[in-house]
């Protein structure tokens, strides 16, 4: 989680905008619970005979309890009773029946029951309170991912660039690609759900369950019982889901490495008829990719339904004490069960969110992998700018090694300012080593290079690189332009590059 939040949150501009989104979600909660309220409104249209006139515990009443509450009701003896008259007398008198009060409370002060279009108007201005911070808190979630996801390829970009050529001998084109783009991605989604699960599940949850006690602690008592059965499935649930995951990013990449390389190399596939061999190659990473999504999928899904069966038992239970034990109205019950939801619907989001939670954690991890090494070549602090050769250039008793395997041993010898040096020798000799030592793509282990009898090492490496031309064996071309290629970078006049492009035919 820590690695997490390292990574996208790494910008100030990224934590100003997590924490606007953080505010957004609040209000969203606060007016999620206010709909609730105002459906109870709705549903509050009248008093019923029997909670009012009635006990508890029975299902009838007397002559004499109804005119022992008439005139209690009626105190100016008018010989009727309006609905605004008994709904007064019920929140007075059962004081223990906090809900009732509150939606009496809220009718009588905008006169609601007796003004329909007042109703409809709290009902709209609800909704649109609603609906502003729903698409406010949404959009500002993406937005952040957006800017993540845009900001972390940058930096991985960055990143790679300053690495040696060793790093890219030890990782295929497939792994850093995948890690540039999916990797960036989902750490950017994971955000969003690390947002809605720690920071809004818990305000929800937090004032829901103090909503449901206070209108009605035994309902509530209901709570303690289902969240055990809620937590059990989504611990178990979440630790498959990280280890699957885990394994499908890594499969991920030799199934892009794959793909690739089959790409890169149609050349030589297609020349030895190896279609066969590289669909075989293909189609066993394929086979395995679909394999680990299906499990993916599998414990994904199926959090949601375990979830809602618990759920609704729940709400099942709620309705029926609430309804036959403590004779609440349809309205109370409809506010209670709303708040309940509301209760309950994060704890179930909360394991779907968790899922994409720890796929986050884990493009995290391997991201980090990258963006955690340092490079092993570095300019000294004291580094100065190379701007010519004038004398010679002197391997001094060199030695370089790949890994265990010593490729040039205490090699020397000097080139004057002007000579033409051709080196021959097999495959392995170490001749493409020698001129890749000369700009510092690899510091030799044992020895010196010196350019007019000063280090290399003592120079800047872009000055040092600025000063060589290099042609390889195998030219790459860009994506872009043949103009674009031949000036590389550089701005060049289009007839210096025409000029370069008929030296080189």
């Amino acid at each position: 989680m820590k690695l997490l939040l390292q990574a996208a949150l790494r910008s100030s501009k990224h934590r100003i905008l997590a924490f606007f989104t953080l505010i957004l979600l609040i209000f969203l909660t606060v007016a999620n619970q206010a709909e609730m309220v105002s459906l109870g409104l709705m549903a509050n249209s009248g008093v019923e005979f029997f909670s009012m006139f009635g006990r508890p515990n029975r299902d009838y009443v007397t002559k004499q309890e109804v005119e022992k509450v008439w005139h209690k009701i009626d105190r100016r003896d008018r010989g009727k009773i309006t609905r605004k008259q008994a709904a007064a007398y019920m929140a007075n008198h059962q004081k223990h029946n906090i809900l009732n009060r509150i939606l009496y409370t809220l009718s009588s002060k905008f006169n609601l029951q007796e003004n329909l279009l007042r109703l409809v108007l709290v009902l709209v201005l609800v909704a649109l309170f609603k609906a502003v911070f729903l698409f406010s808190s949404r959009y500002t979630s993406q937005m952040l991912s957006i800017r993540v996801t845009q900001d972390l390829r940058l930096q991985y970009f960055e990143h790679i660039q300053s690495l040696p050529i060793s790093f890219y001998q030890e990782h295929n084109i497939g792994t850093l690609s995948a890690r540039a783009v999916g990797d960036a991605g989902q750490i950017a989604s994971s955000l969003n759900s690390c947002l809605t699960n720690y920071l809004q599940t818990p305000f929800t949850i937090l004032t829901s369950l103090l909503a449901c006690f206070y209108l009605s602690w035994q309902l509530s008592l209901v709570i303690f019982f289902g969240l055990p059965l809620i937590v059990l499935p989504v611990i178990f649930l979440t630790k498959r889901i990280k280890q699957v995951s885990r394994q499908m990013q890594k499969n991920q990449e030799h199934f892009t490495s794959v793909l690739i390389d089959f790409l890169s190399g149609i050349h030589t596939i297609k020349i030895f008829a190896m279609e066969k061999f590289s669909l075989k190659k293909y189609q066993t990473q394929n086979d395995r990719m679909a394999d680990l999504e299906g499990k993916s999928a599998m414990y994904s899904l199926l959090t949601r339904p375990v979830l809602h069966l618990i759920t609704t038992f729940c709400l099942a239970f709620v309705i029926i004490f609430g309804l036959y034990t403590l004779r609440m109205s349809v309205a109370q019950l409809l506010v209670f069960c709303g708040l309940l939801h509301l209760f309950y619907e994060p704890v179930k989001k909360f394991a779907e969110e968790n899922n994409n939670v720890q796929r986050g954690i884990v493009a995290a991890e391997r991201m980090f992998e990258v963006l955690d090494l340092t490079s092993s070549i570095k300019d000294a602090d004291d580094a100065r700018w190379i701007g010519c050769f004038e004398k010679s250039i002197e391997f001094k008793k060199v030695s370089f090694k790949y890994k265990d395997e010593w490729v040039l041993k205490d090699v020397s010898f000097v080139v004057e300012k002007g000579q033409t040096v051709a080196l021959v020798g097999p495959t392995g000799a170490g001749k493409s080593t020698i001129v890749q030592l000369l700009p510092r793509l690899y510091d030799v282990q044992e020895g010196e290079i010196l350019i007019d009898g000063s280090n290399i090492k003592t120079f800047t490496q872009k000055s040092l690189r600025e000063l060589i031309a290099f042609v390889p064996q195998k030219p790459f071309l860009f994506y872009d332009t043949v103009a674009e290629n031949i000036a590389f970078g550089v701005d060049f006049k289009r007839e210096e590059i025409i000029a370069a492009a008929k030296k080189a035919y």
